[in-house]
């Protein structure tokens, strides 16, 4: 059994590709949507740790301690960083969430989960199989464009593109309903969050 100090403390985590150049790309939304929540919430700049290849920056909100992490490992190997992430703080599992982007949503919309498959997405896919578990919350943000058919030959080129000027300010919205969304769950547990957020 966990400490009891460790059942207030939240781990929250953006997942995406290190590099500059994937910086504001699709494929990088859970990233960048955790640096609008850090900065909206006056949490201190990320911190880089070497010791676990990571950035990181540690706030409180709701009066629980909140630890937001940025793996610097590339998407599809997200699950080692975010093993050995889980090992040093002595998280329980139901209180870590990632945000990460997904094809299946449309553009502008969330979807909160738990205990569910990863849907394709190999990042989730990497965490899932390291930790030996889905419980953990997932929030979704949605890429999907309107009007575009997407295969398999363009999918890996469409989620490493920039979003365009207007995308990004759906986004900028959407960082607003996932703040929401996080605050929400501290305050009044996932099953509301779910109830409130997914029917949006």
């Amino acid at each position: 059994m966990l400490e009891q100090k460790n059942r207030n403390e939240f781990l929250i985590i953006g997942i995406g590709n290190p590099w500059e150049k994937y910086q504001r790309t699709r494929h990088n939304v859970g990233a960048w949507i955790l640096d609008c929540f850090a900065k909206e919430n006056n949490f201190p700049d990320f911190i880089f740790s070497e010791k676990f290849n990571f950035l990181n920056s540690e706030g409180e909100l709701k009066e629980k301690k909140i630890i937001l992490v940025k793996p610097q490992t590339f998407m599809n190997d997200s699950g080692q960083a975010v093993k050995r992430i889980i090992a040093n703080y002595k998280l329980k599992i139901e209180n870590f969430f990632v945000i990460h982007d997904d094809l299946d949503i449309s553009l502008g919309k969330i979807k909160i989960n738990q205990n569910c498959g990863s849907a394709g997405h190999k990042g989730v896919e990497s965490i899932i199989r390291e930790l030996k578990t889905k419980n953990f919350i997932r929030i979704r943000i949605g890429i999907k464009p309107e009007n575009k058919v997407l295969n398999d030959l363009n999918i890996e080129k469409f989620v490493l593109k920039k979003f365009d000027k207007k995308e990004q300010e759906i986004i900028e919205q959407v960082a607003k309903k996932v703040e929401k969304a996080i605050k929400t769950i501290l305050e009044q547990g996932l099953p509301h969050a779910m109830n409130v957020f997914n029917k949006k």
